[in-house]
Order: structure tokens, then sequence, then C-alpha cells
């Protein structure tokens, strides 16, 4: 018989008791952690507890004082149902767009918070954050650096407002697609003007077949807007004359992707439906728009690449989000149209996000990330520091690691090619100034990257001072010299805009393309 000491029996019968009143009493007996109250939370509390319920919570260092007091918490406050000075927050929105925003109760009718809470939000932000942001740093010399494009302008049509919305270059035929507001045009080797048709919409993303016409893509609204009138098409061969339209009712999409993404011998469709307040990012079977299924119902998608990124032999698809919860998403295929979703990166909501591309920059077999960042048009249009070109590395595992960082005011696009065909991959880059100021040379809203390997970059820049609002970009071997090329096009979204950047630079037009050629 085993004997059991006294201390133990005691210890046991205790242990005993204690389960058998937890047990009975259905509560846990310790005494309870005393919780804050309301009153009690901080300012910072708050902010974190109610910003992150819509994005990653923005330390009060990435904004100046008075935008975020004047312009970005007012209209938090509004998302919060905090309303001042009685604003409508509906106020010049088109219907359509203001009753998405209604039946997504972006501006509640009653305060989520309150004003004592908010008051506490506000606060925080006035005490924290600096009165001016610090200038972007650069470390490099232009003047050492040698450019190696010329540059040459080109103005195609009648549009007094140059709004270039597509660029796309077909390799097969060396031509280049250029979407002007309504008007589709295709330019040969020699810069003639080879086609054109109308749109009924601005174009945004175009799509070369082996042996089909090209599918097109329209916007519907150029600017914030939740109507659908976004279209996708065959185009046909003359002006006026398309195929049928396979997709309608788009809200404002922005790209796509072709592939067989359930793997069942028939093309699909992924698309990007950047929205506003609503929008998603969809896949549709056998290029059916009946045949949907949605990804990410949330807006702002921007971008898509189609990959196999681990080795399984099914195509995985890597999107950018950059409206509110900006971030990089792979999403993996599990097979039979089923996808995995896993978040890479995720920004703060004024971080700007607007582009991406997959390369691999180290030559180690596993496909890195260039990023953009630099979308400056919403509630805080001011100079930020961190806007510019980023590369992340791959661990080989898929997990991203900034390495290298090149800052650039509203950055709109980078794209990463051997231009120099030494055996690495060289950056060039464009900013889409909303303004113009002493911070802003118009010489550095283009940048060639020269890579030296190893991620060291040698910055040159056009020695003109040529003004163009960027938005486009698109890299192409276009007088078939057998070196890259690359062309811009300008767009300017209305006249007042116009009107705003003439009286700032006394500039009077803005070419629509302008094409850079490398010199031999």
């Amino acid at each position: 018989m085993k004997i059991i000491s006294i201390s133990r029996l005691i210890f046991i019968l205790g242990l005993s008791f204690l389960c058998c009143a937890i047990f009975f009493q259905g509560t846990n007996i310790f005494p309870p952690i005393k919780q804050k109250t309301k009153q009690q939370y901080t300012g910072k509390e708050l902010a974190e507890r109610y910003c992150q319920m819509c994005h990653v919570f923005p330390e009060p260092s990435l904004l100046d004082k008075e935008t975020w007091v004047n312009s970005v918490l007012p209209d938090m406050g509004m998302r919060l149902g905090i309303r001042n000075n009685d604003k409508d927050p509906y106020n010049g929105m088109d219907p359509t767009t203001a009753n998405v925003a209604r039946y997504l109760n972006i501006y509640p009718d009653s305060a989520l918070v309150s004003l004592d809470e908010w008051q506490k939000i506000v606060s925080y932000y006035q005490m924290y954050a600096p009165q001016k942001l610090p200038k972007q740093i650069r470390t490099f010399q232009k003047e050492k650096a040698d450019f190696p494009f010329e540059a040459k302008y080109m103005n195609i049509g009648d549009n007094s407002l140059p709004q270039i919305t597509l660029l796309k270059f077909d390799p097969k035929a060396s031509e280049l697609y250029v979407g002007d507001y309504l008007d589709l045009y295709v330019i040969n080797s020699k810069g003639e003007i080879r086609k054109s048709w109308k749109l009924t919409s601005p174009g945004s993303h175009i799509e070369f077949g082996e042996d089909t016409l090209p599918l097109v893509m329209t916007l519907g609204k150029l600017g914030p807007s939740d109507q659908r009138s976004g279209t996708l098409f065959r185009l046909g061969e003359g002006r006026n004359n398309k195929d049928e339209v396979a997709f309608s009712n788009l809200g404002r999409p922005v790209n796509f992707a072709t592939a067989d993404l359930n793997m069942d011998d028939t093309k699909d469709i992924l698309i990007c439906s950047f929205g506003n307040y609503g929008g998603k990012l969809s896949w549709y079977e056998d290029l059916n728009q009946s045949k949907e299924h949605i990804l990410k119902n949330l807006p702002g998608a921007t971008k898509v690449e189609i990959r196999d990124l681990n080795g399984d032999n099914k195509p995985d698809i890597v999107a950018l989000m950059a409206q509110a919860y900006e971030q990089i998403i792979i999403f993996y295929n599990k097979g039979n149209g089923v996808f995995e979703e896993m978040p890479v990166m995720q920004f703060n909501p004024v971080h700007g996000s607007n582009y991406f591309e997959m390369v691999d920059f180290n030559q180690d077999g596993f496909e890195d990330l260039l990023v953009t960042n630099g979308d400056n048009r919403d509630n805080s249009p001011i100079d930020k520091p961190y806007h510019g070109v980023r590369v992340y590395l791959n661990d080989t595992k898929n997990n991203f690691i900034e390495s290298y960082f090149y800052p650039m005011y509203e950055c709109s696009k980078a794209m990463a090619r051997d231009f120099d065909n030494d055996g690495d991959l060289d950056i060039v880059a464009i900013s889409f100034y909303n303004g113009y100021n002493d911070l802003k040379d118009p010489k550095e809203s283009f940048v060639f990257l020269s890579n030296n390997g190893g991620l060291n970059f040698t910055p040159s820049f056009i020695p003109e001072k040529i003004h163009g609002k960027w938005l486009t970009m698109e890299v192409g071997d276009f007088n078939q010299d057998s070196l890259l090329d690359v062309v811009l096009g300008t767009c300017v979204f209305n006249f007042a805009e116009l009107g705003n950047i003439m009286a700032a630079t006394g500039i009077y037009s803005f070419p629509q393309l302008m094409f850079l050629t490398q010199t031999k």
C-alpha cells in the first residue's frame, strides 16, 4: 500500500476543492482584473482602437500637425459619426457613389465614439505630430551620372487636355497602344498612327493574345466614383468596330490578368475593380461574367500578377490593395478554384501604394517585389519623405524584406529591366506631381537607376526641365534598335488643374507623350 504524505494530501484536497468550486459556480473564483473605463483610456489607446477597425494604425509622425487637424482627422471623425460644423459628407458626390457610401455606412448617422473620446484622439495627434515633415534625404550627386536617354516629345490627336491613362507595347507587332481619354491609338516604330478607335470611357489596361484580338478594359469614371460603367471587350479591326462586350457594369476597373486559375483547361480572368467606397478583387471562370468568385470584397484593388510562388504547379495570385487597408496579398491556389489569403505586406493609410512588379533582383531563383508609393490626391496632399521606390527581397519563403529605398515625391510607377545589357536589373521611375514648389524639380520627375550590383543604384535624370504629369509609363524597343526605350504619358485631370499648373510654372503646353530612347 502506497502511503501519501500529509502535505501532499492537503495539496490534493485543496486542488479538488478549487476545481469543484469552478465547476459548480460556473465562474472564475479569482478576483477579476480591473478594466479601464472609457474615461481612463488615453488618446493613443483610443486612436489605436478605432483607427485599426479599418486600416493599420497611423503614427502622428506620418503627417504634419496642420494636415492632421484640418483635413485627415475631420474626415476620420465623419467616418466615426462625428460631424464638424454640420458638414455633409455626401456633398459633391454623384448619386451612385453617395448611395454606395450610405449602404456601406461609411459615414454613420450616429456617433460611434463620445465627444470626449474623440477630443482625446484629436489632442493626441495635435500633441505628437510634427510642425512640418522632414525633407527627403538624398545622398547622391546627380551631376556625376550620365543620362543614357534622349528625350523627344510627341503629340497625337487634337485633345487640348492630355489625359493619357493607358500605355502598352506589343512586342510581337512592335506597336505602342496609347489611350488618351476616349481615343485609343496604335503607333508603329516610325511614330505613325496606324489605327485608332473611340472608347466609351478612358482605357485602363490591355492584354495581347497569341491568336486573338487584344482584350481592352475601360475605366468608366476617371475620378473617384462608384459608378459601374467600366467595360471589357475584344478590340475590333477598325474605328468604332468592336467585338461584343464581354464584361459590362464594372466598378472602376483598373487592371486584369488572364490564366487558367482553376486548371480546367479554359482561360479565366482576374479583375481589379478599384471602385471608391466599394470595390472588389474577383476572378471569373471561362471569361464569363456570370461565373464570379470574389477574393476580396474591399475597394482599392490596383494590380495583380499570377505566379507559382510555392512550386506546386498551381497559379497563385499576387495583388496590391491600395485603399484604406493598403497591403500586398498572396492568394495561394489550393486547387479546385479555392484560394488561401496570406498578406505579406501591410502599409499605413497615407502610404499611397500604387504599383508593384515581381522580379528577381538578386538572381537566387525567387522573385522579389519592386513597389512604389506616392498616391497623393486624398486628404493629405503634402510632400511625404517616405514616398518613393522600394525593393523587397524574397527570403526564399515568400517573406519580403525591405532592402532598398529611393526617395521620390509622388512616385507613381517603377519598372525593372536590364537596360544596359550587363546582366542585372536597372529601374526607371516616374512622379505624378499634383503641383510644383521649391521641393520639386521637374528634372527629377523621371529617374534612371543604374544597377551597380548588390542593390547599389546610381540615379541619373533628364538634363532639361521637362514639365509633365507622368501617370503612365511603358518600356519596350520602340525604334527596333535592340535597346530598351521608355515612353511616358501625361495626364491632367481637368482644366482647373491645368490652369493651376500653368500659373505655378509658366508652362502653357504639356506633351502627351515623351519618348526616351537610348543613345548608343
